[in-house]
């Protein structure tokens, strides 16, 4: 860390804690890095009174299928605000911290435009799915018994299921 201090001018101000609303922890006996953003996901709980909500397993509601049909082309003002707000809290999340989130956040932001009832349901079960993972981290490690630069994942690809682009 120091190495680049002799290239170049600057100070060192201590190991990274936090970062564009990201807390992060290091723990150097492990060469892990975690990032979460509990205090943010916190805030949009409580912005949206979700705080003391029932909390769910997925972060969408199995089988629920949004389309453009539902658009409501004149949403009401209080609802499209609301709509808006809760996408746009979602957003910041997925790209830092949630890859969870990110099929739901999809979905939700293509109807950001015209929401209407069903839409504003999909985005509270989200929230209602955030509360019950408010505290999740996302986890950096080189471990010796993990193999390093690789990245894994699942995919279910449903191309027929959109209706609006299929």
């Amino acid at each position: 860390m120091h190495a680049v201090l002799h290239t170049f001018e600057g100070t060192y101000e201590g190991a990274l804690q936090y970062y564009l609303g990201c807390e992060v922890t290091h723990d150097m006996e492990k060469g892990t890095t975690y990032l979460s953003q509990t205090h943010y996901a916190e805030e949009i709980l409580c912005t949206y009174n979700f705080w003391n909500a029932t909390p769910r397993l997925t972060p969408m509601q199995p089988n629920t299928r949004l389309n453009k049909d539902d658009c409501d082309k004149n949403p009401a003002p209080d609802l499209h605000r609301r709509y808006r707000g809760i996408v746009g809290s979602l957003e910041h999340r997925v790209i830092m911290t949630r890859p969870d989130l990110a099929w739901a956040y999809s979905k939700l932001s293509k109807y950001v435009q015209f929401p209407e009832k069903n839409h504003m349901l999909a985005a509270e079960h989200v929230l209602c799915y955030l509360r019950g993972t408010w505290n999740q981290t996302i986890r950096y490690s080189c471990d010796s018994h993990e193999t390093p630069n690789v990245l894994w994942g699942w995919v279910d690809a449903d191309w027929a299921g959109d209706t609006d682009t299929r």
